[in-house]
């Protein structure tokens, strides 16, 4: 199965992505840590017991099992798959939980003026990055109701794999949390909310990665403080320096994105807004990205590509969560 973040499936590994737990960890603070695979990529939960491990693994992977099936656009029997087969402009009723989600995008989609496009599917399966076949279309020809979605196109398709993720994190907090869990971390695919703070008594702390690097290293250091961080850049998983193709989409003009950014990590209350947000960021590069970011009062790093390296713009309250 490919391997990029438009595939639904990023890792840690992409550039500008988060790497690393609790950093830095003092020595004489036991923390426990394990995980798992998820969207073909990894899924990690810290805590500062073992015993959490045999009671939420198994409750952990049913959520992330649950997102793949409804969301995933690789699984031809996913809802979202047949969603986009059916060729109808009637309304659909679907699982509540699809309908949140695109619900999520397109509010995303006005407040970026449709730089997150839920429905640019085919044109990153053009360019080799995903598997949706349709027509080409535009997230204004989606409604959206509490159970059921509709298209004005029957061509029209959905692509969830810039903010099913993040929904995913959400949900595991979501269940963590009724479970009584007070204080964790939890990262999957690279992006990262938290419970609480660190079993030491400090804030949870996570590292950005530096993007383009020939070795993985940190960049930044953030506190969470509360908050979910995701990250975005142009550089499909593994890859290290500057691309010639960027595998994410500019619904613009349908096809990959060019514009000197780097990387962008974004801060939000909640992991699916923080990965849309991160996502079109990257769609509208720095200056756009900045601009837009500013508008909205979203806290976000931006990295972005200079002459002297890379150009580094913080945008609402982003400064303050820096450690490193």
């Amino acid at each position: 199965m490919p391997v990029t973040r438009r595939s639904f499936i990023a890792g840690s590994a992409l550039s500008g992505t988060l790497l690393g737990f609790g950093i830095p960890r003092p020595a004489y603070t036991a923390t426990h840590t394990f995980g798992g695979h998820a969207f073909g990529s990894t899924w990690r939960m810290t805590s500062g017991t073992s015993a959490d491990e045999r009671h939420f693994r198994p409750a952990i992977e049913a959520v992330l099992q649950n997102v793949d099936f409804l969301m995933s656009p690789w699984r031809d029997d996913s809802v979202i798959s047949g969603f986009n087969r059916l060729r109808s402009t009637d309304w659909q009723t679907l699982p509540q939980e699809v309908c949140h989600v695109v619900a999520e995008s397109l509010n995303v989609a006005n407040l970026t003026d449709g730089a997150f496009d839920p429905t640019v599917g085919p044109a990153v399966a053009r360019f080799g990055f995903g598997p949706i076949e349709g027509g080409a279309g535009s997230y204004t020809q989606v409604a959206v109701q509490a159970d059921a979605i509709r298209k004005a196109n029957a061509d029209l398709t959905l692509d969830l794999c810039g903010i099913a993720k993040g929904h995913a994190l959400d949900q595991i907090k979501t269940l963590l949390r009724l479970e009584g869990v007070t204080n964790a971390l939890i990262e999957v695919g690279g992006e990262v909310t938290m419970l609480g703070h660190h079993p030491s008594g400090r804030p949870w702390q996570v590292a950005i990665e530096h993007p383009g690097a020939d070795t993985l290293r940190a960049y930044r250091v953030v506190m969470l403080r509360q908050l979910a961080l995701a990250s975005s850049g142009h550089a499909p998983q593994g890859f290290r320096g500057r691309v010639q193709l960027s595998h994410l989409i500019d619904p613009t003009g349908q096809r990959p994105a060019n514009n000197d950014l780097a990387s962008v990590s974004v801060l939000a209350p909640t992991a699916i807004e923080a990965d849309a947000l991160a996502t079109a960021f990257a769609v509208l590069g720095h200056q756009r990205g900045v601009a837009r970011a500013s508008e909205l009062g979203v806290s976000a790093l931006f990295l972005a590509h200079s002459e002297n390296g890379l150009t580094e713009t913080m945008t609402g309250s982003f400064a303050d969560h820096v450690v490193a």
